[in-house]
């Protein structure tokens, strides 16, 4: 009988042992879970690879990326960064109406002298305006996308600041194309007196004539014109050829190519918008007689004179003086 009772204790404890070997086993539970503790950190992670993949089984594997760290960098750029850079460049044009104000239009100081002299051809003109009146409106429909959320949208119902999102990317689009096309054909229209020369160099030396009442000598286009040119035909080129791969994205690029070119693309946006507001105020207010280049296609000969007196020069030698109705001239200037 004892025998029997001693065998059932064993047994007893040896299925108790056998029950609490497995919890034996396992580490005792914290009373306080650190996450960190023996996990690797989201940036750890991140230095080891430059991005973090996942499994997928659609055809389109770029669609595997999780994490990519550059697109942090890309959206403080967009929504930080490019909005200062836009803000400080354009607000910075408005020190232009402190200058209008010291300065005032430059006056003709001959005043008229009631002769005309042709300085843009009606296909010149017509390439200039379609271009100005393209970038005018690509300006508008891209400044939306960097300052809509910021100035329209508290002044508007969101739904319809959505539909005029929608439409200023496809205005944005369409337009970009006739830009395009008129960036290629100044270039080839005006070039040749777009190349610098050391009358340039006098020119810069003594301020083109805008701070004073002096009037430095220049051909048809004196070198604050061609830096404008150059401008409007390289950034324009740069812009063109960001915007496209914006526009048709993926072909032939990745994600990092499409965040560089939207960086380009936004910069070089903010520093065109400057430098035609600044060339829209020389050729209106700040110059008399300017304007009539572009809207008429005639400069007053005293106007000539004092402002591009070396083209006046060469257009005398080509063709005689200067008379109040002439034939059409080969000469092409700015402003």
């Amino acid at each position: 009988m004892r025998v029997g009772c001693r065998k059932g204790v064993t047994l007893a404890l040896l299925f108790l042992l056998i029950l609490a070997a497995p919890l034996a086993a396992e580490p005792a539970q914290p009373t306080q879970v650190d996450p960190n503790a023996a996990a690797v950190s989201e940036q750890q992670l991140l230095q080891h690879r430059n991005q973090v993949q996942g499994q997928i089984s659609i055809p389109d594997k770029r669609e595997n990326m999780l994490i990519h760290p550059a697109g942090r960098d890309w959206r403080a750029f967009h929504e930080v960064t490019l909005p200062w850079i836009g803000g400080i460049v354009i607000l910075g044009m408005l020190l232009l109406v402190a200058f209008y104000l010291w300065r005032g239009t430059v006056r003709l100081e001959r005043g008229r002298s009631g002769r005309k002299l042709v300085r843009f051809m009606a296909l010149e003109r017509l390439v200039h305006w379609i271009t100005a009146i393209s970038f005018i409106v690509l300006a508008l429909t891209g400044l939306n996308v960097t300052f809509g959320k910021r100035l329209l949208l508290p002044l508007m119902d969101p739904q319809a600041f959505s539909t005029w999102s929608q439409w200023a990317k496809y205005i944005h689009n369409f337009a970009s194309f006739p830009f395009m096309i008129g960036v290629v054909l100044i270039f080839f229209m005006w070039v040749a007196g777009n190349l610098p020369n050391r009358v340039d160099v006098e020119w810069l030396k003594r301020g083109g004539g805008i701070a004073g009442r002096d009037h430095p000598p220049a051909y048809r286009f004196n070198a604050g014109q061609k830096a404008i040119f150059w401008f409007v035909t390289v950034g324009g080129v740069a812009i063109a050829a960001s915007g496209l791969l914006l526009m048709f994205p993926f072909y032939g690029t990745n994600i990092n190519t499409m965040q560089d070119a939207q960086i380009a693309h936004g910069v070089i946006a903010m520093l065109f918008v400057a430098v035609i507001l600044a060339h829209i105020y020389i050729g209106t207010i700040g110059m008399e007689g300017a304007f009539e280049a572009m809207g008429e296609g005639t400069v007053d000969v005293n106007w000539a004179r004092e402002h591009h007196e070396l083209w006046l020069t060469e257009e005398h030698a080509a063709t005689g003086p200067a008379e109040r109705h002439p034939q059409p001239s080969s000469a092409v200037a700015a402003e």
